[in-house]
């Protein structure tokens, strides 16, 4: 469904967009203002955008988060890459959710059972050279 709104062949309530990237209401908020700014082009996930193409998402993303906090104030700006990290629809996009005390939603810890303690230097060390060397 994103492509076919990205290229204009599908409607969505737009907020903005560029040459390469669009901004639209989330037909399915979460809350109200939940907007979802993605590539125009087809893009799976983060990393298949180029530099330019993914500059431009982002500095879209940033204008309408910008826009959302004066109607809403705080929002959560989230990436969902790839189905194990949740993502539903095989089309990158980044959400911008106004949040609201008592929302039911809270840190990022908390959304993975936290809180966590901090992991040894040792065991970050080797995370880094294996991130690192890919």
């Amino acid at each position: 469904m994103l492509c076919e709104i990205a290229s204009g062949a599908a409607g969505a309530h737009v907020i903005d967009s560029t040459g390469m990237a669009i901004a639209i209401l989330d037909a399915f908020p979460v809350a109200r203002g939940h907007s979802l700014v993605l590539p125009k082009a087809h893009r799976a996930r983060v990393e298949e955008m180029g530099a330019a193409e993914c500059a431009e998402v982002f500095e879209l993303a940033r204008r309408v988060a910008a826009r959302v906090s004066a109607v809403h104030g705080d929002s959560l700006i989230a990436v969902h890459n790839g189905p194990r990290a949740g993502q539903e629809i095989p089309h990158a996009h980044v959400h911008i959710v106004p949040r609201s005390e008592g929302d039911g939603a809270g840190p990022i810890h908390s959304m993975f059972g936290g809180p966590h303690s901090r992991a040894p230097d040792a065991e970050l060390a080797a995370e880094l050279g294996a991130i690192r060397a890919a």
